[in-house]
């Protein structure tokens, strides 16, 4: 692992048993701005290095880490090689580990400025800039929000605006994500796959894949990184859930025209912005017996009981709904399931 040295701004490499405590960097990237790893290492040679505001923003960062009595900082634009596919795997695949890991994440908010009156303003839901910044739209900041156990949010002028704890019910109001993953040490693997997913059903990445690729470490999973494979990489990422996990709340996604392709078939998400109003959703078990997932060259293979309706038959999935759902409501999906196409209902109730 590499770590900037917080006092020399060199970059040293350490092995997994030998880690130092380490300050890591929550931040979006802004373009041709920030600095690569090839370019940190010129930067004492480089005056045009020194010029950028990533450079800039890696110096501030290292002082704010500093003042927390740390010595070396994470930053993902210039402690990866990223000339190297295999170190990037690597560190992706990492990368959750590395943020829970971490003494202290420092989020930075490059576009919210100080103001007075700005603490009340976000606690009161009143600050725009807070409420819509980047930050909250980022794939990759999902886990760097939920991975830490300690956290501190800056705006522009690195001026401290409070903790992830301190900030839960305004961050919570903003991203969904429940207070009690935010403040209380819950782990997210509690959580349902379909909430989890619904998470990041309103991010979004430069790079398509990168969509399932943020999410490995929020569902504890590693696969090769692929780039090129378009939307075959959420697929290959669900499928991976699937492998490792018994929770059907995965197949609680919504229908929608605007943003599934017409030609879509499969039971799983074409993405997960699919799952924006699945956050509801938990698994059971108390009537349903775990079953088996099989897939399939042609597609899954599951065992699920079947409930004659009127005009049609339903599968019933061992999910139920924490809110109290209109039956007007219910979200109703088409899928094949050995070889028979079925509507499967999303109930909030236990059949």
């Amino acid at each position: 692992m590499r770590l900037i040295n917080t006092n020399t701004l060199v970059i040293e490499v350490f092995s997994v048993e030998k880690t130092p405590q380490y300050a890591i960097l929550s931040h979006t990237w802004d373009g041709n701005n920030e600095v690569s790893f090839q370019e940190w290492a010129t930067c004492d040679t480089n005056p045009e290095v020194r010029e950028k505001s990533g450079y800039l923003k890696v110096v501030n960062a290292c002082s704010k880490a500093r003042d927390d009595g740390l010595d070396y900082l994470w930053v993902d634009t210039n402690c990866i090689d990223k000339t190297s596919s295999a170190e990037l795997s690597e560190a992706i695949n990492s990368m959750f580990a590395w943020y829970e890991h971490a003494a202290v994440c420092i989020i930075y908010l490059a576009d919210v400025e100080w103001e007075d009156g700005l603490i009340d303003k976000i606690h009161g839901h009143e600050s725009l800039p807070f409420r819509n910044s980047r930050w909250f739209t980022r794939g990759w900041t999902l886990q760097e929000l939920l991975a830490p156990r300690k956290a501190f949010f800056f705006t522009k002028e690195w001026i401290e605006i409070g903790t992830k704890s301190e900030l839960r019910f305004p961050v919570s109001k903003i991203t969904g994500i429940d207070v009690t993953y935010l403040a209380e040490n819950r782990k997210i693997w509690t959580a349902s796959t379909a909430a989890r997913m619904s998470w990041a059903s309103k991010r979004h990445t430069t790079r398509y894949e990168d969509m399932a690729y943020c999410l490995l470490g929020i569902f504890d999973i590693s696969m090769p990184l692929i780039y090129g494979e378009g939307s075959k990489a959420f697929l290959r990422l669900q499928e991976e859930i699937i492998k490792a996990s018994d929770d059907q709340t995965i197949f609680c996604w919504t229908w929608d025209s605007e943003k599934i392709p017409h030609q879509w078939q499969s039971v799983l998400a074409p993405s997960p912005s699919v799952f924006a109003e699945s956050s509801a959703f938990v698994a059971t078990h108390r009537t349903l017996e775990s079953t088996p997932y099989e897939l399939t060259n042609v597609g899954m293979r599951i065992k699920l009981p079947v409930i004659a309706a009127i005009n049609c038959l339903c599968v019933m999935l061992s999910v139920i709904s924490t809110e109290d759902a209109d039956p007007e409501q219910k979200r109703m999906m088409t899928t094949y399931i050995e070889d028979v196409l079925y509507p499967v209902v999303r109930s909030p109730y236990i059949a």
